[in-house]
């Protein structure tokens, strides 16, 4: 279950990155926000050169957009050393967004209308691969900010799995087994990740074209304000920020602790009752693959936690013990 906090950070990224690629567009002639159609523009540009339709300019233009896309992500790479979004240890958020809002008024400054565009067009590039490289990774869902196309994928894969297994069941909730159940629950909990990221994104395309219309390329100015401040607030209140934030998910944490410890008793007790009845030769031969594929996924997710908890341990460790303050012994005890 993603944390408020965390959700409405990513929907705020994500209208500031509608902003900047609808005013990019319009200002600059291209989308910023995604390396695809660039990528698609170095081999048009190519073959268009091979004819002799046109120069070098076009594939260089889309080349010096990647270029920045990828400096502005490896700048992120620098500065955030986690997919996940958290205010424990080293972690230059508050920098990042700073980086992210010179960006996008570097970009405002270089922007001549009647000469070369594209060092605006670069900078608003690499403030946009910063920005993305800030993902979340939340309940198997890679989240990005500043495009949509892997969102709107996960959206209809995820409705797709849904509809199969409430088809399966006649559409009835109540004939749903435990499994079932929980496969809907984490999925409907993606969707609620994925469709208001995509909302976001698009409420901030409708904002910065009807900015850009009115203010022209200093709509961007906007998206800079809205994460320069986030980052400058981050900046210098981070261990206030940090300490209020950390209460509400130590409280969150052991909540989940002992729901995981309950559903890890009733799975153990289950596969027990199943070994020792010998129904596993009864299985369907898919049936044993995809309950592999969950046993798999699961062991994953596990050693995850634990190299999260581990984490957790070297950073907090605040007592003679080494357990992190407002932590009891039984409650990670208790899940063993």
């Amino acid at each position: 279950r993603p944390s408020w906090w965390v959700l409405i950070f990513g929907w705020s990224l994500a209208v500031c990155a509608g902003i900047v690629n609808a005013v990019a567009f319009r200002c600059f002639g291209h989308f910023v926000s995604h390396a695809t159609g660039a990528t698609t523009s170095i081999a048009l540009g190519l073959e268009g050169v091979s004819h002799g339709r046109h120069g070098w300019d076009e594939p260089a233009d889309a080349l010096s957009l990647i270029a920045s896309f990828l400096v502005g992500a490896f700048a992120c790479g620098l500065l955030i050393d986690k997919v996940q979004v958290h205010f424990r240890g080293k972690s230059l958020y508050g920098a990042a967004l700073v980086g992210n809002a010179a960006l996008l008024l570097g970009a405002v400054s270089a922007y001549d209308e009647s000469g070369d565009v594209m060092r605006s067009a670069c900078l608003a590039a690499a403030a946009c691969g910063l920005q993305n490289a800030m993902c979340t990774s939340h309940l198997g869902a890679v989240v990005h900010t500043t495009h949509v196309t892997g969102t709107l994928s996960d959206i209809g894969s995820t409705t797709g799995r849904i509809a199969m297994i409430l088809l399966r069941k006649g559409c009835r909730r109540a004939r749903l087994n435990v499994l079932e159940h929980a496969e809907v629950g984490v999925d409907a909990r993606k969707l609620l990740v994925l469709g208001h990221m995509w909302i976001s994104f698009l409420v901030g395309t409708f904002v910065g074209a009807f900015l850009q219309s009115h203010a022209g390329v200093y709509a961007l100015v906007l998206p800079a304000t809205l994460t320069g401040s986030v980052g400058l607030t981050y900046m210098f209140f981070r261990q206030t920020l940090k300490e209020h934030l950390k209460q509400i998910e130590r409280r969150r944490l052991r909540e989940e602790i002992g729901d995981l410890n309950d559903k890890l008793i009733r799975t153990h007790r289950l596969v027990s009752d199943v070994c020792r009845a010998g129904s596993m030769a009864a299985v369907e031969h898919d049936a044993m693959i995809c309950l592999g594929a969950e046993i798999g996924q699961m062991l994953e997710t596990i050693y995850e936690v634990e190299a999260e908890l581990e984490d957790l341990y070297k950073c907090d460790g605040d007592d003679a013990t080494g357990r992190p303050d407002g932590f009891e012994a039984g409650d990670l005890e208790a899940s063993g």
